[in-house]
């Protein structure tokens, strides 16, 4: 219950509102989606998200694979509205002021792990036919 109370706070703040403005434009711009997708890998890379949160870092990394595929054209199969959903997230998630202010010590990526995690949740057949995608396209064939 917490979970969910968190995550609609988050949902209808300013911050979030914000991001799902941009993230339309964003997702019409090739450029755009690199842009962000390498300001997500600094910022993962900054925060240094290790043990418990390291499944928190495959996920975004996740994520990123398939902004990446589905900019460069190799991947297309990905709904609009996951696609802008996906951004959304992330242009909140490299964002330092938002529900809770990143610069705020182990609590300020708190609402970015919750997002994300939902994330995750509600897109959970769009992800598996990526991954299952990704399997077959990324699998070198041998024989």
């Amino acid at each position: 219950m917490k979970d969910e109370s968190m995550i609609s706070r988050i949902l209808q703040s300013i911050f979030f509102k914000n991001a799902k403005g941009k993230a339309g434009r964003y997702a019409r711009n090739s450029t755009r989606l690199f842009e962000l997708a390498k300001e997500v890998l600094g910022k993962l890379q900054t925060v240094g998200f290790k043990g418990n949160l390291s499944e928190f870092q495959s996920s975004v990394q996740l994520l990123l694979r398939m902004v990446k595929a589905y900019a460069s054209g190799e991947y297309k199969e990905l709904p609009w509205k996951s696609l802008v959903s996906i951004v959304a997230v992330l242009i909140y998630f490299v964002s330092p002021i938002d529900l809770i202010p990143d610069f705020l010590p182990v609590i300020g990526i708190t609402d970015d792990v919750a997002l994300v995690v939902w994330l995750i949740k509600t897109l959970g057949e769009d992800i598996r036919k990526f991954a299952d995608w990704e399997k077959v396209t990324k699998t070198i064939n041998i024989g």
